[in-house]
């Protein structure tokens, strides 16, 4: 598994508006990955209406001096269990080697969101900058 920058995501509330939140992130498989221990808002939207977008800003400035970034727009679906096994996985990247995380015994399972990407976009060599969709 490997892990990305802070993501952004953005899921949508009962009455149609956003909900953003910040999220650590991985990769698995063909899917992104985020691990959480309690049913949040992001998950209940996403149990609602599986449409989100994540945004991840990276570390390089392309050409023109833009800082790049990523936009994933896809759909998610949560699992039971595994959150706190993900999450002490993504630790070791967001916080350093040797953490624990969660910082406490007996976390509870606790849910995985997988989000199955459907188009990406942004600033960055992953998007073609004639006729490309941003």
């Amino acid at each position: 598994m490997d892990a990305a920058p802070l993501a952004h995501v953005v899921t949508l509330n009962a009455d149609g508006s956003p909900h953003v939140t910040i999220v650590w992130v991985g990769l698995d498989g063909d899917e992104l990955v985020s691990g959480h221990l309690g049913s949040w808002q992001k998950l209940r939207n996403v149990q609602r209406d599986p449409r989100v977008a994540l945004s991840m800003e990276g570390s390089r400035r392309n050409e023109i001096g833009l800082v790049e970034y990523l936009v994933v727009h896809g759909r998610a679906r949560i699992t039971e269990g595994g959150g706190a096994e993900l999450l002490q996985r993504l630790a070791y990247a967001y916080v350093g080697p040797g953490v624990k995380f969660p910082p406490f015994d007996d976390p509870p399972p606790g849910f995985v969101m997988h989000v199955q990407i459907e188009r990406i976009g942004g600033v960055g060599p992953w998007v073609e900058t004639a006729g490309g969709r941003r």
